[in-house]
């Protein structure tokens, strides 16, 4: 599967209506962006089940804002569009593999279930 280019427009849909979603925040400017962009294509090529977006920081500056993306490239993993992973700098293929196996692996009903029983501010 190719990368999905996100905007603000398609941003939320795509991350509430899969169950996994890898996306990419980058920019083309960026040397550390364009050395793992290669490796997030060759990531979204092994696992057609999981939908690996990019967004472009500079087209899409409200939603980087929004999501407080600070340093790029920053990678966010969503499971059933909960945030259940982010993490700025560049992954190897391997670690790319690993967490895209460790959020499918996350029992997520567990995650939300707990979630609910903290007090709210």
């Amino acid at each position: 599967m190719t990368t999905k280019a996100l905007t603000a427009e398609n941003f939320a849909s795509t991350v509430e209506e899969n169950e996994v979603v890898l996306v990419d925040f980058w920019a083309d400017w960026c040397g550390p962006c364009k050395r793992f962009g290669p490796i997030y294509e060759e990531a979204s090529e092994r696992h057609g089940d999981v939908v690996f977006g990019k967004v472009d920081t500079e087209d899409a500056r409200d939603l980087a804002a929004a999501l407080e993306i600070q340093s790029i490239p920053t990678v966010m993993g969503f499971r059933r569009g909960q945030l259940v992973f982010r993490q700025a700098g560049l992954l190897s293929g391997k670690q790319v593999d690993s967490l895209v196996e460790q959020i499918k692996e996350l029992d997520i009903d567990a995650l939300l279930a707990e979630a609910d029983k903290q007090p709210r501010d």
